[in-house]
């Protein structure tokens, strides 16, 4: 899976989330305080990370920064992009399942290495919900993307 990252920091959770993403077989596209010479500031990272996954150069994102806030705000404002802010494994088994999210949020001050490993596992054996409930709630999140590109 292609799956694009962004940190505002480079902080050894960052890091570890860059290796255990490789590890894990995927393709990593790196921006921010990652990639040398980025712009590392959440806003311009989170967003960059997040619009491929709108324009499908990435399946998914992981975006970073201190409480993982900015990021997930940043990237919630590329529309296709359904960020959310894990900080628990079954905070991030939800977000895929229930929401369909397609970028994880993650705060650097509050994810431990493990933590994280336990938030990855969690994310990528998640799938969306078949349920038409769910379907509806996705569609009309996608539906706020389509009124807000209209304004």
């Amino acid at each position: 899976m292609r799956i694009s990252v962004s940190s505002d920091m480079d902080e050894p959770v960052a890091r570890a989330l860059l290796t255990e993403l490789r590890d894990r077989g995927h393709e990593v596209s790196a921006h921010g305080a990652l990639s040398p010479g980025d712009d590392p500031g959440w806003a311009v990272c989170s967003a960059a990370a997040a619009r491929e996954v709108a324009d499908g150069t990435a399946d998914q994102a992981v975006v970073c920064c201190w409480t993982g806030t900015g990021a997930s705000i940043a990237a919630n404002k590329v529309p296709g992009v359904r960020a959310a802010l894990c900080t628990d494994a079954y905070t991030a088994d939800g977000a895929r399942r229930w929401n369909d999210a397609n970028v994880l949020a993650l705060s650097l001050r509050l994810t431990s290495a493990p933590l994280l490993g336990e938030i990855l596992d969690a994310w990528f054996a998640a799938s969306p919900s078949d349920d038409p409930e769910d379907r509806r709630n996705v569609e009309r999140t996608a539906g706020l993307d389509r009124t807000r590109a209209g304004s």
